[in-house]
């Protein structure tokens, strides 16, 4: 949408917008408070690869680190800002503390932004 202030009043496009009308987009706008902390998470390489690879398996902080090639505190790192965010979720079993994700919707949304990509490459 396009919003152009012109001498009588707000416009988008061609169309006069009621005052009414733009506080209701200006409520609507609440809806996505938060979303930019969480994209901005998932902003970061490590922690959407960790994102992904807990959607393929639950998995320890050690066999994360392994399979990303990176050390352990900073899996823990990462772990923990996503755990704050309440991306994952811990398991303690025995002395292991098995990470997953939080819920489907952080799949729903990684399996997305992954087909848009996808799409978007083969375009270029």
């Amino acid at each position: 949408m396009w919003f152009d202030r012109g001498d009588d009043g707000l416009k988008l496009h061609d169309e006069q917008l009621e005052q009414s009308s733009v506080e209701e987009f200006r409520q609507e706008t609440t809806k996505v408070r938060g979303l930019s902390e969480l994209f901005a998470v998932l902003g970061d390489e490590t922690r959407t690869k960790i994102v992904f690879l807990l959607s393929l398996h639950p998995l320890c902080t050690h066999d994360i680190a392994t399979i990303l090639g990176v050390t352990l505190p900073t899996v823990s790192h990462h772990l923990r800002i996503m755990r704050l965010m309440r991306l994952v979720k811990h398991v303690r079993r025995g002395k292991r503390v098995i990470y997953e994700l939080n819920d489907h919707h952080i799949v729903d949304l990684i399996r997305i932004a992954m087909d848009h990509y996808s799409e978007t490459e083969h375009e270029e």
